[in-house]
Formats: structure tokens, C-alpha cells, sequence
């Protein structure tokens, strides 16, 4: 078994000079405690929003691409949609969107007429559907924290992780890193067992300039230096983990030659747009069912239509109420829009397509003293993350996920 540090004599070489390469910031004196305590492992479940899994082959990510090549490394296919809600979610349920509700970024609920689901509703209605780890490490005594992940602040039956802050633009990446380090420095009957941390520069630049720009891959760099960062704190607390980051999507170029203009194909009249973009949520106008369904319906080029009980099953999505009566998805790298054709699209680069699309895939990276080292699973889907947590942390299986804890069996010491 090995532990995770940067002077530990077990740690591989290879992350040891990773370690040297982003060594810029002192690890902050370990706080006194007895020569006698041993510290236990612990679970950090890292959310890098918007990280391909190709991004390691680019040289720029020293710490990140040592631990893939001295732990468990894989392609993740995202759940439909491919957006960033949803799948963070399923990340931590083990549920496919379609069943923990949280069914889009936007979306409706024909039970809560007048609402709509954005990513600032805080409601426990809305996240009801799936019992995210943290619940329910809770629930069965694991002292759980959480930094920043989509729907950690939410109570659901009356619990919340034993600690946990609300997402805030102005709170960078080296305080949420601090904000992990400051929970494990506490004494061992309070100190968290697994908690969670989020990243978002890498989607708002995949976004805003693309995702093979350089600032996209400056952004890629900063998110690795604060990984080592947090590894050399470890390192320095002397707390083994069990690092498993993940990315909830990838990223695929944009520009304003692929649009497809919503609003020439069907009458403006006949309907109203839930979401738009790589795929386009559509609700029609009272009366207009049957005029909406005959122009989507028919063939497009570059977008297909499906009525919600038609959408195709590989997508496994459509049989939950929140789902829009239509679904149109475009193909990679298209946009669908009614904005005004003189209107430009914003270039850069978006997510949301089939998730089948090698551009939607996401990062999957494991190291720690559970994890079997230069370790290369087969491409996976992410629902199967949740019970691996579950196992980590040591708590009970949902009798009711779509994840099943033996396909990443493989990826651990046993």
C-alpha cells in the first residue's frame, strides 16, 4: 500500500518530481500531535469542471498526469445531458439524470407551474430525486465536508454535510484548497473522513476562448498547480487520501458557421425554448402540439427531434416528467438558437451533445493507498463513481442507483 506524499520513501518517483515541479508554496507546519496517532486515510472526491481527459497529453499537467501514471486512469462518459448540473449530481448519487431529477442546468417541472430549475435554485424539491454520498456518509456517522459541489448545500430530510460552503466566484482556487487542508488539520474524532472540492476555471475557459486555446490550457496548468498544492499539504499533514478526481463533461469547439436557427424550422408561435444550445429543450405553445411535432419531426441536417417518450434509449433519458415534451440535439459542434440570425454566436466552446462524442468525455483519475498503481481501466459511465466512494468512505450501497460497485472494482488493492 502506498501513501500519498511528496516525501514519503513509498511515493513513485515520477510523482515525487512532480511534486518538485510545482513545489511553490510551503506546506504550512503540520499541527503538533502525538508521536503515537496514525492518521487514517481519507476520501477527496475532486471536481475539475469542463476537463477532457486528453487534456493530460498536452505537458502541462505535471501533478495530475504522475498520479494517472501511478494510479487508476480512464475515459468517463458523461451522462445526458452533458451539462454541468446534471452530471455533477450523478457523480455523487450513482443516478442517471432522468432519475435524480436534476434533468438539465434549466428545465421545468409540469408539478410546480410558474418554476423553472436554474443553477441558483437552492430548494430541496428540486434535488429530492438522488441522495448525494455526503447524505448519506452522514447518515451512517462519516463526517463528511464539502467545498463548492453543484447541490452540496442543499438539506434533504433534514441533513447537510457536517460542513460545507455556498459557491462564490470571488473564493480561488488556493483558499478552496486551504478550505480542505484547514478541516483535515482538526483532531482526529472532528476531522472529515471524505469530502468533496470544485474547480471551475477550466470550463469558463473551455467556454470562453475554446477548448484548444492557450488560456484554455493556462487554465488547465493553474487547476494542476493546486493540485500539488493540496498534495504537498497532505504530504506535510502527514494524511494519507484517496484522491479521485473527475470532470462532469468535456468541451467542444464553437463558431458562428454551425447554427442552426430554431426559429426557421418552426413557426415562433408554435413554441418556447427551455434550454438552447447543444441541444434544445422545447415546450409548445397551447394548441400547437401537433404543428410543432410535423416540422421538427422530419429530417434536419445536422440536428435530430424526438418526442420525450421517442428520445432514443442510449440516452436514457425521457422518462422523467421534467423532461421537455421535444428534444432536439444537434451534432458536435453545432448550436441550436432563436436568437436573431444577424445576432453572432459567441465563439469558444460549449458542452451538452451526445455524450458518445470523444469531445464530451471526462476526466477520471484515482491514486491512493486503495488504488492499484499504473492502473488503465476501459472506458466506464460515470454513474458508477458514486459506489466507489460509498465503498471508500465505508458507506452502505443505495438499493436504488443505476451505478454498480463492481466495475471499478478492478481499480482498487484487494
Amino acid at each position: 500500500m502506498r501513501i500519498l506524499s511528496c516525501v514519503a520513501a513509498a511515493s513513485s518517483a515520477l510523482f515525487l518530481s512532480a511534486c518538485a515541479q510545482t513545489a511553490t508554496v510551503a506546506p504550512a507546519p503540520a499541527p503538533a500531535q502525538s508521536v503515537a496517532e496514525i492518521r487514517q486515510p481519507v476520501t477527496i472526491l475532486i471536481g475539475i469542471d469542463g476537463f477532457r481527459p486528453d487534456y493530460l497529453d498536452r505537458g502541462v499537467t505535471p501533478v495530475l498526469s504522475a498520479l494517472a501514471q501511478g494510479g487508476v486512469r480512464a475515459t468517463m462518459r458523461a451522462s445526458f445531458p452533458t451539462k454541468t448540473f446534471p452530471n455533477f449530481y450523478t457523480l455523487v448519487t450513482g443516478k442517471r439524470p432522468d432519475r435524480h431529477g436534476i434533468v438539465g442546468n434549466r428545465f421545468e417541472d409540469p408539478a410546480r407551474p410558474g418554476e423553472r430549475f436554474t443553477m441558483q435554485s437552492e430548494q430541496p424539491y428540486w434535488w429530492d430525486q438522488g441522495e448525494p454520498v455526503w447524505h448519506a456518509a452522514e447518515k451512517a456517522g462519516v463526517q463528511s465536508a464539502v467545498m463548492f459541489w453543484p447541490g452540496s448545500g442543499i438539506e434533504l430530510g433534514g441533513t447537510y454535510p457536517h460542513d460545507w460552503q455556498a459557491f462564490g466566484m470571488a473564493v480561488n482556487g488556493r483558499q478552496r484548497v486551504d478550505a480542505i487542508v484547514d478541516w483535515l488539520r482538526r483532531p482526529a474524532a472532528t476531522r472529515p473522513k471524505l469530502l468533496g472540492l470544485y474547480f471551475d476555471t477550466v470550463d469558463t475557459a473551455g467556454h470562453r476562448y475554446g477548448p484548444d486555446a492557450p488560456e484554455t490550457n493556462a487554465a488547465v496548468a493553474e487547476v494542476d498547480a493546486l493540485v500539488g498544492r493540496l498534495t504537498r499539504e497532505l504530504a506535510g499533514l502527514g494524511q494519507p487520501a484517496n484522491l479521485v478526481f473527475v470532470a462532469d463533461h468535456g468541451m467542444a469547439a464553437t463558431d458562428q458557421s454551425r447554427r442552426i436557427q430554431l426559429d426557421t424550422i418552426a413557426a415562433p408561435t408554435d413554441f418556447r425554448t427551455i434550454e438552447e444550445g447543444p441541444y434544445a429543450a422545447i415546450e409548445p405553445q397551447p394548441g400547437r402540439e401537433a404543428a410543432l411535432a410535423a416540422a421538427l419531426l422530419k429530417p434536419h441536417p445536422q440536428m435530430e427531434c424526438w418526442r420525450r417518450a421517442d428520445i432514443p434509449a442510449r440516452l436514457h433519458y425521457g422518462r422523467n416528467p421534467r423532461v421537455a415534451s421535444f428534444l432536439c440535439l444537434a451534432q458536435i459542434g453545432w448550436t441550436i438558437t432563436t436568437r436573431p440570425a444577424a445576432e453572432p454566436l459567441r465563439p469558444g466552446g460549449a458542452h451538452g451533445w451526445d455524450p458518445a462524442a470523444p469531445e464530451m468525455a471526462a476526466l477520471f483519475i484515482a491514486h491512493g493507498p486503495a488504488f492499484r498503481a499504473g492502473t488503465t481501466l476501459p472506458a466506464f459511465d460515470n454513474i458508477h463513481v458514486a459506489p466507489l466512494l460509498r465503498q471508500l468512505a465505508g458507506v452502505p450501497q443505495a438499493a436504488d442507483a443505476d451505478g454498480d460497485p463492481t466495475v471499478l472494482a478492478p481499480a482498487l488493492n484487494r
